[in-house]
């Protein structure tokens, strides 16, 4: 299992280095490859849920209020949700430009609201350093590797991987 932890990283790693062309720009092929990317990223860490693991199904994703629990989800209608949930989170951290993915997959495991605030919760500092377009947002992005106060290294692990494939310099 160590070996598989290793293996992945380094092999969607490959595929960064690959898309990038040097000049900066964000061609369309190559934010698809990011989104790609992060699909893939969120399919390793989260693995497969079932009824068992109520209100979570598929990759992930976290049923609502109204939807009905499908009891025999194929992976492809689970990869069709996790893919529809990242394109709505993308959608809400639009704002923050190439940053958005990035923070799509953090809000996909934390909730947006642990993000962006709301009520009783305060707006994050990694929202707020970016708001101050200060994007030196590694520490804050790692910092979300705690469960119930306590440093999970598989966690840790899990946001060390996510930055190093999703963060564009």
């Amino acid at each position: 299992m160590k070996k598989l932890l290793f293996v992945f990283p380094v092999l969607l790693f490959g595929l960064f280095v690959k898309a990038q062309d040097g000049t900066g720009s964000s061609s369309s092929g190559e934010q698809e490859l990011l989104f790609e990317r992060a699909v893939a990223c969120v399919k390793h860490f989260e693995g497969w849920h079932t009824s068992r693991n109520y209100p979570y199904i598929g990759w992930g994703h976290k049923l609502l209020p109204g939807e009905r629990l499908d009891s025999h989800l194929t992976k492809a209608q689970g990869d069709s949700l996790l893919r529809a949930d990242l394109r709505k989170r993308c959608v809400t951290f639009r704002r923050f430009g190439k940053d958005s993915l990035l923070l799509s997959v953090l809000s996909y495991n934390v909730g947006e609201y642990r993000l962006l605030g709301s009520g009783k919760i305060p707006k994050s500092n990694l929202i707020k350093k970016l708001e101050r377009r200060d994007r030196d947002i590694y520490k804050e992005y790692v910092s979300y590797r705690k469960y119930k106060g306590k440093v999970v290294r598989s966690i840790e692990r899990r946001r060390k991987c996510e930055f190093a494939l999703l963060y564009i310099p």
